[in-house]
């Protein structure tokens, strides 16, 4: 049976963002040379909130209805504003492989909330999938760690950026049954550039200092991870589950060490490729059959 053309846009929607969000990880640890993490979640939140705001004009998407402020509101402070500084300031103090291990506890943290809060149940080929590709972020953080001991500050913040990440997907979904996913993203990214006003002085400084580099990778991660990533996943978080959106980032660890090994020419371990395997075979499982993303409601 083919797929519907909105099934098909959903499944273009969430490989566009899980690749982007995987380029994200690069750009972040090159411009955290140069930038404090307020000032960075900042400096990518101001660029994104403007194309956005042009697209919604271009497409007349409007004001979002009352029914959906409550889901932006509390999405635009958790995920794009505590999140983003959390996670900045987590991957400073801990190496690459600690951080992912911790943050990926995020799509755990949906799928028990999603199944509490949202009624969505929880499907035993998600919870098999979800063990599989955790499994996987294991290795490849195993793999990709430096070794040294982490900073419990570190492991907090990431464990911070996590459970935030994790309610704010829970709040976008019911925002999502009244308003498009343009307005979604484009007023949750302008609540968080607001909560993020007391870094602009930091901003404003270090943009003074940074090597043109560091300042296009801000603004890299203004437009694609968090512009058009962010619109493209609330898309397909309209269709489908939130517990089965969470799930699919695990695509994300994976991806990131093949950017890695193409972009940087760093060589990945076996260990870190069986991880992506395991990363790959655990989303392919947590959907219940090949190719199912959307969901039947």
């Amino acid at each position: 049976m083919s797929k519907r053309p909105s099934d098909r846009g959903a499944l273009l929607a969430a490989a566009v963002t899980v690749v982007l969000w995987a380029s994200a990880f690069v750009a972040i640890r090159s411009a955290g040379h140069d930038f404090s993490p307020g000032a960075l979640a900042l400096g990518r939140l101001l660029p994104a909130v403007a194309v956005l705001a042009l697209i919604s004009l271009r497409q007349h998407a409007g004001w979002p209805p009352r029914a959906a402020w409550p889901g932006i509101a509390i999405t635009g402070v958790l995920w794009f504003g505590v999140y983003m500084v959390a996670l900045n300031w987590g991957e400073q103090r801990v190496d690459a492989g600690t951080a992912a291990m911790v943050v990926n506890i995020g799509p755990i943290l949906i799928a028990l909330l999603s199944g509490w809060l949202l009624g969505e149940g929880l499907p035993r080929p998600l919870i098999l999938g979800i063990t599989v590709s955790f499994a996987g972020v294991i290795l490849v953080g195993i793999a990709t760690s430096t070794g040294s001991h982490p900073s419990l500050a570190g492991v907090l913040l990431c464990l911070l950026a996590a459970v935030s990440y994790a309610l704010a997907v829970v709040s976008q979904k019911p925002a999502l049954r009244h308003a498009w996913a343009l307005q979604v993203t484009t007023f949750g990214c302008a609540v968080g550039a607001l909560a993020c006003l007391p870094f602009s002085g930091q901003l404003v400084s270090q943009l003074t200092n940074a090597p043109l580099t560091a300042t296009l990778s801000v603004v890299y991660l203004g437009v694609f991870p968090t512009a058009v990533a962010f619109t493209t996943w609330a898309y397909a978080l309209s269709r489908t589950s939130a517990s089965q959106m969470g799930a699919t980032t695990y695509l994300v660890p994976a991806l990131t060490v093949l950017m890695s090994w193409a972009i940087l020419g760093q060589i990945p371990s076996w260990l870190a490729l069986a991880g992506g395997v395991l990363c790959l075979a655990g989303v392919a499982l947590s959907r219940g059959r090949p190719g199912s993303l959307v969901s039947t409601r």
